[in-house]
């Protein structure tokens, strides 16, 4: 066995989504070969990457077939997320802002956003949240984060250091004001704050910033559009017709051409309910395929389907979250659905 030998077989496995070998990718690294033991480090695109255990696994029977079947085959599978490339420096140490957009309120949005960004640190990213909902801002409940960011100064301007919880990187106007505490500002007000989130805060080295919205299609999302690197946008919606017909307007939103951002693709939130006495039953409470349809006719990637979860509520009011419970795993199964779609557009 040699290095050529063991490359050679590794070029043969062709990572499904990105269509290229392993090989090409510069996702092999750190080869080396003692006796008959091959080792090297597997270097996803994501930590988050659900594909990666059948990679492994290609690996490992492309070499025992095609090089030696006695082979000792040891596989480091790791990490690196890759920056997009950029015309400007905002958000210069963030590889990826990714929105959490919806059409309307009340479908789940700002709870997908936690979701997300938890989702995405468990698997090991280092990740922000921003909740750029300004009238409605939910991070401080599902943190269970009441307590105002610090101001330093850096590089001759004050900045804010976001509140560091669960791992993750959180900022919120409802860290600023009150429990309860009515935010009554006009348009200029709301995007001269959300300008401020963007380029007054020290996010720091992320791999994700995930940004809660408010709901429909207004200032933040201009501004979003215009101020930030935006990798792309998942869209939230329920089943019913309701949601999906303004969720269909969010979408329209951000392919006008003077915003032109990419649909991530499009998760829909409170699917089913399933009760604890009867786990195989599913009562589809607000219809059935809504979001697959609306996925279907605008082209893009249905993301995945959520439950009710009492669970769930219960972590959102609380702000105690465990993605070890098994409540947790099909939120864990769209974030890693969310993360695969991120490397496809990445790569492009």
């Amino acid at each position: 066995m040699n290095k050529e030998a063991i490359l050679k077989a590794l070029s043969m496995v062709e990572d499904p989504d990105l269509k290229k070998d392993l090989v090409t990718l510069g996702m092999i690294e750190n080869l080396s070969i003692e006796g008959l033991d091959v080792r090297f480090d597997l270097v996803l695109t994501t930590p988050a990457c659900p594909m990666k255990e059948t990679l492994v696994n290609a690996c490992k029977t492309a070499i025992l077939y095609t090089v030696n079947k006695e082979a000792n085959i040891h596989i480091n599978a790791t990490h690196r997320v890759v920056q997009q490339t950029r015309n400007d420096n905002v958000l210069s140490g963030v590889k990826h802002v990714i929105a959490v957009a919806s059409g309307k309120g009340g479908v789940g949005k700002s709870t997908l956003s936690a979701s997300l960004a938890l989702g995405l640190s468990h698997t090991g990213a280092k990740v922000g949240l921003l909740d750029a909902d300004i009238y409605g801002p939910s991070v401080p409940t599902l943190f269970n984060v009441h307590s105002a960011p610090e101001m330093v100064e850096k590089n001759g301007k004050n900045v804010m250091i976001p509140i560091t919880s669960h791992g993750l990187k959180l900022l919120s106007i409802g860290f600023m004001t009150a429990p309860g505490q009515a935010v009554v500002w006009r348009g200029p007000m709301i995007s001269s704050a959300f300008k401020q989130f963007i380029n007054d805060v020290d996010w720091g080295e992320l791999d994700y910033l995930i940004v809660d919205l408010p709901p429909g299609t207004g200032d933040v999302q201009i501004s979003l559009s215009q101020l930030a690197p935006l990798t792309g946008v998942v869209i939230v919606t329920t089943p019913q017709n309701m949601a999906t017909s303004d969720a269909a307007r969010a979408i329209d939103m951000f392919k006008l051409d003077a915003i032109a951002k990419p649909i991530i693709g499009v998760v829909e939130n409170m699917s089913f309910f399933t009760p604890s006495d009867a786990p195989d039953k599913k009562y589809r409470l607000f219809g059935e395929g809504g979001g697959r349809k609306l996925a279907e006719d605008n082209g893009v990637p249905f993301l995945g389907e959520l439950p009710f979860q009492t669970e769930l509520g219960n972590a959102a009011d609380t702000g105690v979250w465990d993605f070890s419970k098994e409540h947790m795993k099909p939120y864990l199964d769209v974030v890693k659905e969310i993360a695969r779609q991120i490397s496809v557009i990445s790569s492009k």
